[in-house]
């Protein structure tokens, strides 16, 4: 008997893959077919996935890029797209449908809806995206990684989390202790791609807290690439122990010593903070679409685990107030991550595998295909 197929949907950035993977990987561990469809700039953010995971491309688009020639052309794109993906469903059927969103996962989210195959979307942030907003009242369960989620009226939502890589997971609940000396680690986030406003702000922060705070920090500063060079010369001109990339390949390890960690709100770094359970001080992206970072930051802040700083009232002398207030407070700073690890959800993925498996249920009880 051939193997059940799952077919995951999403596009191309971490916030859509990291879920994405984990579920893959555990439906493949529990002896699925799984294939990824995405488009081909989605297809460049696939390397972490299992060999296992067969990649399929099919032509999407948005209308969020482009000139005009480019956004006229954007129904017909993703039509050929949902065209081809409807035929490659009907030769090889999947028993269900998953999406997390991004324009990439249009083509497969719409052609299991015109061919009425089990599909469900999970969305990571506190607000639903662009696509998962159409397709909320077209599925038959929505997963949501924050919660709460703001959904349509009539939208049921199932609070799963948001999966976590295995190396997080490795790190859930590392033991926390804020002590009166030795070095204190402090990680240093922007998202995937750095956040210049951290870069600016962040080391005339550190610069002005207490010679007894600031001769013991540690920092992992995460900065664009054109802005690494001035961000450690910085640190090195106040005599700040730094260590400045562009990307950290091993953040678990990095926020599982940090004392403090201070971050953009994305969904996978909220995650990635609740389970590994640390105190935090987020800034959202001001630019993110209907305010989400707001929204995703919102279970850390009410648990007492963050203090959320928006970008209009950003400057150094009140970041470096709130810093120097959790590292000077022990106490303080080990309730803020015990509160953290209260909000975490380290079993996300399993709950999340568990909707897919009920919705499936019925596609894997039919008969075979002669």
């Amino acid at each position: 008997m051939t193997a059940p197929l799952a077919i995951i949907a999403a596009g191309g950035t971490g916030g859509h893959m990291f879920p994405a993977q984990a579920l893959a990987e555990d439906l493949l561990r529990r002896g699925w077919r799984v294939r990824l469809s995405t488009d081909a700039r989605g297809a460049r953010y696939t390397g972490g996935f299992p060999e296992a995971v067969e990649i399929s491309q099919v032509a999407s688009a948005t209308f969020a890029r482009g000139g005009p020639l480019a956004k006229l052309l954007v129904p017909f794109r993703i039509l050929r797209g949902v065209l081809s993906a409807r035929g490659r469903m009907k030769a090889d059927l999947p028993a269900i449908v998953v999406g997390f969103g991004g324009y990439p996962a249009i083509p497969a989210m719409g052609a299991a809806w015109m061919l009425g195959l089990p599909r469900m979307i999970h969305e990571q942030n506190g607000v639903l995206g662009r696509v998962n907003k159409v397709f909320a009242k077209r599925v038959d369960a929505v997963a949501c990684g924050t919660w709460p989620t703001e959904l349509p009226a009539g939208v049921e939502g199932h609070d799963v989390g948001n999966p976590v890589r295995g190396a997080i997971l490795e790190k859930a609940g590392a033991p926390y202790a804020l002590t009166d000396e030795g070095p204190l680690h402090v990680l240093v986030m922007g998202g995937s791609q750095g956040a210049r406003i951290l870069s600016d702000v962040v080391p005339v922060a550190m610069a002005g807290l207490p010679e007894g705070l600031r001769s013991r920090l540690h920092l992992s500063h995460q900065a664009r690439a054109e802005d690494v060079e001035r961000v450690t010369s910085a640190y090195s001109e106040a005599a700040i122990t730094a260590v400045v990339e562009p990307f950290f390949t091993d953040v678990p390890e990095r926020m599982s010593q940090a004392a403090l960690v201070i971050s953009r709100a994305g969904a996978s770094s909220v995650a990635d903070i609740s389970v590994i359970g640390r105190p935090a001080i987020l800034i959202p992206f001001a630019a993110a679409t209907n305010d989400h970072q707001t929204a995703n930051a919102k279970g850390l802040v009410q648990a007492g685990a963050a203090r959320v700083v928006q970008e209009k009232d950003l400057d150094a002398a009140g970041l470096s107030a709130a810093i120097a207030e959790i590292l000077q407070d022990a106490p303080k700073a080990s309730e803020m991550a015990a509160a953290a690890l209260r909000t975490g959800k380290p079993d996300a993925t399993e709950r999340l595998t568990q909707i897919v498996l009920d919705l499936a249920r019925p596609a894997l009880q039919k008969p075979a295909r002669g």
